[in-house]
């Protein structure tokens, strides 16, 4: 068999007509049998009484009288083709058939030239060189003059000339008929905007005998000069449907190509052309993973293709990307599954046998290239090629696979093309299906230079077995919906038995419900399970995410809990592929569904938080606030925008605080250390955007001779015990140099409108939802004359009334003031003003009496919602806020050094508390604010709304009980009873002193 598939040319004479047919010196070939190939020599000798030159190469027995004989045996198409026209069987066997092939692709390419040319015209025209052009690359094929290679090359090139000419040939008339404007007539689709890219074996320069050809056709309004580009998709829409008629049409003299435009961007919903514009927008929004694969072959072919290779250029980030998502790999496993699933492509078998698309066959060659070339291709350059042999080398070159893969593969390539292009020379068949019928395949045996099917099948059967061990090697993943216990059905509307006690077994009370869920899922009723390639990972995940739900307590509830999340999961997809790559975060999800519905619904609305967690070490550690300054820098610094800018801190913090919650979750941090550490991140995404906003305000409107500014936290944010979902107060204070000064930008402004405006700027920045969500609430009522006020004061006028006009509650809110960004001089001196304000002398009683009438005030206007309401109950965290308040006003008058404004109401207590209280009474004040401290963080992280026991998810329970360090619930609870008691009872004491 090898001497037969050596080409015949490597031994002929070195001769002018060494490269003809009629100079063919051997034949691989044999006629099915004598009868038919008597009847073969008679249809010859009848071409050549019509043709004479004929005469000489049939007359006598010889190799090329034998070839002819047995390909007009084998192929019917082949013989009616050349009895069509014998004089192009006569040129053939005397013309070097590089000139012959070259000749037909030219007649192609100029088919559209002349004066007046009309449809009818072209067609003929492209017909008749079509015609020529098959007949020479088949008999040059099976007379083994060229492999398959050197034909699917030739085939491509005549098809990439017959579009241009069509496509020239429509743009001229369209010119013509004022609808479009051309830069020059000799020349329609150089400049055009008409860009026809060729996608797969076109692509690739690898079309088979009667390939289709796909075609994706964009267009650049501007470009095509058309009045009205509304006009445009009509125009367009009218030139493909005639292209597509020119080509694929049959007639009298046959067809070109049949043409599939199905590759296009969303096909069922757009236009047959779309811009360039919006194919780029729906690449870089919209493209799916099978899309990316397809344009791996992308090739300009016809119209302005110097456009084309631009457009391309551009689209080479989708194709190749930095870093591959998991759902790429498992699209690649899902779409071969899927064809896989259709009918004879189960077991390897020849009769019948799909070379393309089967077991072994030449899909799998191309998925085993193309998938390494998406996962690779974007940091190796020399993987983005089109050709399946090249990419196969350079796959070896580049270290993927081994020689021998790289050899076995690129034969049985080759091999596969070899057997597909003789079944479709048979009839001119789109077909890549073997015969059932035996003497059929003999026919195909015979074309390939076996002499008999056994033969053939064995090799055939070998080389396919070979590519599905190869390919099974790397890809074949065939995911069984089971699991130890049992198997798992979740098809049709009624319930499977075995299933039900699978679940039971697993661990779920109401297996009845839990399967109901399931098919709901797996029908795709949600927006998260609508796609296939969504409902096939969730397939795959459905055993592993059944067995952890079963090992978490109250299975049942947690997994529908899930089921909530999964309802308003807007895509699904990526989070599917994701945690089926990694069972850890798998469990994480599970954990988190179970006891945190506050993070189910960041997760459901911004799935990417979920990635922070691919990197283990950041949750097995406490955040540092100079690593999540460096990792803030390195996020914010590709943003080119202050939209840009704001929406990568939306996008930060969210991730961020995700993270922090996880480590709260996992008792990484536990609640004083999660409030620090979400104070930190707020800090560093605080200054951020004002630093951008200042930047907006300069470049508007320049700056303020002498202006500083110092952004001032308030409440929690100011004592560093920020909780999930708190809210900032902020104060804005200001100072700049006397006189009356305007800012020195195109549009100049006072500084109290400078500084207002600014301020205001930076509230939207914090405040105004975008597509990103909101980064903080802001509350500005701290500020001197709360919300009657300016939302900025200049420094002197804010320590005036500090001094002058605050009332006691104004002073209280100080005690927690701390300056987060700005000018580091203007901070220090607001620092000073908080501090002499603090430190300055002032009546007990009164003071005592202001604090008790402001809490009373709180009790009767903010009642608390319940004995969980661990802020406003009784002896709650406002009680231990206002007695550190109270005594850090209350130290200088005492002679004791209080902590600076701006210290955590722990750290206040446990250093000013000795000298206010008895030591059981100030142990009792620590002792509650840690406990309630730690509460409230687990409370605030996973409820929006309060907290009630009786309908809490029971992992909820267990992280309460855990953070309390309580073995049941109700320890926990009277635990905070008799504190909250003990609380109120010192905060009284200690204001009525």
């Amino acid at each position: 068999m090898a001497e037969e598939e050596t080409p015949v040319e490597t031994r002929l004479p070195e001769d002018g007509r060494a490269s003809c047919l009629g100079a063919l010196t051997r034949c691989a070939l044999a006629p099915l049998t004598k009868a038919d190939a008597k009847t073969a020599l008679a249809d010859l000798r009848t071409m050549a009484r019509e043709e004479p030159r004929l005469a000489e190469f049939i007359e006598e027995a010889g190799p090329v009288r034998d070839v002819l004989v047995a390909v007009f045996t084998l192929s019917p198409y082949l013989r009616d083709a050349a009895a069509l026209r014998p004089s192009v069987l006569a040129e053939l066997l005397t013309t070097p058939l590089d000139r012959f092939i070259e000749a037909r692709i030219a007649a192609a390419r100029d088919a559209w030239q002349g004066e007046a040319v009309s449809d009818g015209e072209i067609m003929t025209r492209l017909r008749k060189a079509k015609r020529e052009m098959a007949l020479a690359v088949a008999l040059a094929d099976l007379a083994r003059l060229r492999d398959a290679k050197a034909s699917a090359a030739a085939l491509s090139r005549f098809a990439g000339a017959a579009v241009s000419a069509t496509l020239d040939h429509l743009l001229l008339g369209a010119h013509r008929a004022g609808q479009v404007r051309l830069a020059d007539e000799r020349t329609p689709s150089a400049g055009s905007g008409v860009l026809v890219l060729g996608m797969g074996k076109l692509g690739a320069e690898e079309l088979n005998f009667s390939s289709d050809i796909d075609l994706v056709v964009f267009y650049d309004p501007q470009a095509t000069g058309i009045a009205d580009p509304d006009d445009a998709p009509e125009i367009f829409a009218r030139l493909l449907r005639r292209l597509i008629r020119i080509l694929q049409e049959r007639t009298g003299d046959g067809y070109v190509f049949r043409t599939d435009l199905r590759l296009r961007p969303d096909p069922g919903a757009t236009p047959l052309a779309i811009p360039v514009e919006a194919a780029l927008i729906y690449y870089e929004g919209r493209g799916q993973n099978w899309e990316r694969a397809a344009f791996i072959k992308a090739r300009p072919v016809a119209g302005d293709l110097e456009a084309g290779t631009a457009f391309l250029r551009e689209l080479r980030p989708f194709v190749f990307r930095k870093y591959l998502d998991y759902a790429a790999i498992a699209d690649i496993h899902s779409i071969k599954r899927q064809i896989h699933a259709h009918k004879g492509h189960g077991e390897i078998a020849v009769k019948g046998h799909n070379v393309k698309l089967g077991r072994g066959g030449i899909r799998e060659i191309e998925f085993f290239v193309q998938t390494q070339q998406l996962i690779a291709g974007g940091r190796a350059p020399s993987l983005r090629g089109r050709e399946t042999e090249a990419m196969l080398a350079e796959l070896c070159r580049e270290g993927w696979i081994d020689a021998e893969t790289r050899d076995e593969l690129t034969a049985a390539y080759w091999f596969l093309r070899d057997v597909e292009h003789r079944i479709q020379m048979v009839h001119d068949e789109q077909s890549h299906v073997l015969p059932t019928v035996e003497a059929e395949l003999k026919r195909i045996a015979l074309m390939m230079g076996y002499a008999d099917t056994r033969s053939f099948s064995e090799a055939l059967s070998a080389v396919l077995r070979r590519v599905e061990r190869r390919y099974a090697q790397l890809f074949e993943r065939e995911a069984a919906l089971t699991t130890e216990s049992g198997n798992l059905v979740f098809t049709g509307q009624n319930d499977d038995p075995d299933t039900l006690e699978t679940l039971r077994r697993l661990g779920y009370e109401r297996p009845e419900d839990i399967s109901r869920v399931l098919r709901t899922w797996h029908n795709g009723r949600y927006r998260a399970t609508q796609s296939v390639e969504a409902r096939e990972r969730l397939t795959e995940l459905t055993p592993a995410l059944l067995k952890v739900f079963g090992e978490s307590r109250r299975a049942d509830e947690a997994l529908l809990r899930f089921d909530g999340f999964l309802r308003q999961l807007p895509a699904g997809i990526q989070l599917f592929s994701l945690l089926g790559n990694n069972p850890a975060l798998l469990f994480l999800l599970v954990t988190i569904m179970s006891l945190a519905p506050r993070l189910a619904e960041i997760v459901a609305a911004r799935p990417h938080v979920f990635d922070g967690l691919l990197d283990r070490r950041l949750l097995a550690e406490r955040p540092e606030r100079a690593a999540l300054a460096l990792r803030l820098a390195d996020f914010l610094a590709p943003a080119r925008h202050y939209e840009d800018r704001l929406d990568r801190l939306r996008i930060f913090a969210a991730e961020q605080r995700f993270l922090l919650g996880v480590r709260l979750l996992t008792g990484v941090l536990d609640g004083e250390a999660s409030g620090e550490a979400l104070t930190d991140l707020a800090d560093l995404v605080i200054a951020a955007a004002l630093e951008a906003v200042e930047a907006e305000m300069i470049a508007a409107h320049g700056a303020i001779p002498g202006g500083r500014l110092a952004l001032i936290a308030m409440g929690k944010a100011g004592s560093r015990e920020l909780t999930a979902g708190s809210d900032v107060d902020l104060i804005l204070i200001y100072d700049h140099d006397d006189g009356d000064s305007e800012s020195d930008g195109p549009r100049p402004l006072d500084p109290t409108r400078y500084y207002a405006r600014l301020t205001q700027r930076l509230i939207a920045a914090l405040s105004a939802p975008t597509a990103e969500g909101v980064l903080y609430a802001v509350d500005m009522r701290l500020r001197p004359s709360g919300n009657k006020g300016p939302v900025a004061t200049r420094l002197p006028t804010f320590a005036r009334y500090q001094r002058e006009e605050a009332w006691t509650w104004e002073h209280l809110a100080l005690t927690r003031a701390r300056a987060i960004a700005g000018d580091a001089g203007l901070m220090a001196a607001a620092g000073a003003v908080f501090a002499s304000v603090l430190a300055a002398p002032r009546d007990p009683r009164q003071t005592a009496k202001d604090v008790a009438e402001m809490r009373a005030l709180i009790d009767k206007e903010k009642a608390p919602e319940g004995s969980w309401d661990l802020k406003l109950v009784p002896g709650g965290l406002v009680d231990l806020e206002f007695c550190a308040q109270f005594m850090m006003l209350m130290a200088a008058e005492r002679g004791i050094a209080a902590p600076s404004s701006g210290t955590p109401t722990l750290t206040v207590l446990e250093r000013l508390a000795p000298h206010f209280l008895k030591a059981e009474e100030a142990e009792t004040l620590i002792r509650a604010l840690r406990l309630m401290t730690a509460l409230s963080q687990v409370l605030r992280l996973c409820l929006d709304d309060p907290f009630r026991p009786e309908g809490a998810p029971a992992g909820l329970i267990d992280l309460l009980c855990r953070a309390g360090d309580a073995p049941d619930l109700k320890v926990l609870e009277a635990e905070l009873r008799s504190l909250t008691k003990s609380v109120r009872r010192i905060f009284l004491a200690l204001v009525a002193a």
